[in-house]
């Protein structure tokens, strides 16, 4: 088992679909990902002490920052379309389509892999500067938020027990709950 974390990288996601969800694409270019828990505890006073306290799971949110975000993902996720010269078009009128995310971080031993579930995607800003003396690469950043399925399933994360055994084919498909769970 692992006792330090380090390194995002293989930042994948799938469309979701009537059933389930597409084909894992990835995104490469990986820089950085934060994503902080949504929910708050409440508690309940009787009797002069809190007899009783509630935690609420709101799933996550927060940013993904890659070096480029990728045209397939504009398309498959952000709603953007091609004309017949391969031109972006962006469109306000245009439905953000919900995904799954799925991506590594290492370990000192095996990394610990991810999906998260239900998950939607702001536009990135567009950002740029002039180049000075050295070439500093600029990035894209996407706020995205991470909802439960409607069975209330949040994420999936690999154990020191699972990581074997789902390792291989963990980017080929979103992994979903196995029937004998």
């Amino acid at each position: 088992m692992s006792k330090v974390k380090f390194n995002i990288k293989n930042v994948h996601y799938a469309p979701q679909e009537e059933q389930g969800y597409g084909a894992p694409v990835a995104i490469p270019g990986a820089v950085s990902l934060s994503l902080e828990q949504q929910g708050e505890i409440t508690p309940f006073y009787a009797d002069g002490i809190v007899y009783y306290q509630s935690a609420s799971n709101g799933g996550y949110s927060g940013d993904l920052e890659v070096a480029l975000i990728p045209d397939k993902f504009r398309e498959d996720i952000l709603g953007e379309e091609a004309d017949s010269n391969g031109v972006l078009f962006e469109n306000s009128n245009a439905e953000a389509n919900p995904f799954a995310l799925g991506f590594q971080i290492d370990g000192d031993t095996e990394p610990t892999l991810f999906w998260f579930y239900n998950c939607t995607a702001t536009r990135p800003n567009i950002d740029a500067s002039t180049t000075e003396d050295t070439k500093e690469p600029g990035t894209d950043t996407l706020t995205i938020s991470c909802a439960s399925k409607e069975d209330g399933t949040v994420r999936a994360k690999t154990t020191a027990t699972s990581y074997a055994a789902v390792k291989d084919t963990w980017f080929t498909s979103v992994y979903e709950k196995s029937e004998d769970a």
